[in-house]
């Protein structure tokens, strides 16, 4: 029996994918490095920040050391804060949505974006109190799409694995959950079905993760 609920946040809770592609973007154009829409969401979504840029550099076969990567790391925080700003970036139906869970579920966030984006968000909407933890980008020793992020936090909900669901948009965080041993509903706020098979369900949106709907979950 599913006992408790552990949400990815980018694509899931808040459609902030589109805020870290434009931050990655100008982070790097004053350097000569593009990053076209559908490259990031073909090979890059659903990495923390360290590891996007490693992989975009071993991909472009451009030389950075660890301390340059940080260093960009920090410019990208930096754009994305202040494109955080510009408007409430949650999903339709997801503040209440949450609410409701909360009342019956406990909640936890396991994600690859860093704890003060989330947290930011969170508390813009006064929903940081409905979370029991976040396990976000370096909490763990590997990110997303190692089961490492979804381990934590069947460990930080007291559970077995078996007894929580996961909540992901893209088959990088579904497979992440499921070799951790989590149940796992896939949402297309980011990629089509055809992407998220590897989910035990898919739905079209949050409003749609109801009880009902968990304990079908066999």
């Amino acid at each position: 029996m599913i006992a408790a609920l552990v949400f990815d946040f980018d694509g899931v809770l808040a459609d902030s994918e589109p805020l870290h592609l434009r931050a990655y973007q100008e982070t790097l154009e004053p350097l000569g490095h593009s990053l076209p829409r559908e490259e990031y969401y073909a090979r890059y979504l659903g990495y923390n920040d360290y590891d996007m840029f490693k992989a975009l550099a071993d991909a472009r076969r451009w030389p950075v050391s660890h301390e340059e990567i940080e260093a960009l790391i920090a410019a990208k925080g930096r754009i994305y804060e202040s494109l955080l700003s510009t408007a409430d970036h949650l999903y339709p139906g997801v503040a209440a949505t949450i609410a409701s869970l909360a009342a019956r579920y406990p909640l936890g966030i396991a994600s690859g974006a860093l704890r003060h984006e989330i947290e930011a968000i969170l508390r813009g909407r006064a929903l940081d109190r409905h979370f029991r933890f976040i396990v976000a980008s370096g909490d763990t020793p590997a990110s997303k799409p190692a089961p490492d992020p979804y381990r934590r936090a069947a460990t930080l909900h007291g559970l077995d694995p078996s007894q929580c669901l996961a909540i992901e948009d893209s088959r990088w965080g579904i497979e992440s959950a499921k070799t951790a041993g989590l149940w796992c509903v896939g949402i297309t706020n980011t990629y089509p079905v055809a992407e998220l098979l590897g989910a035990d369900a898919i739905i079209t949106s949050l409003t749609e993760l109801t009880p009902d709907l968990i304990r079908s979950l066999k």
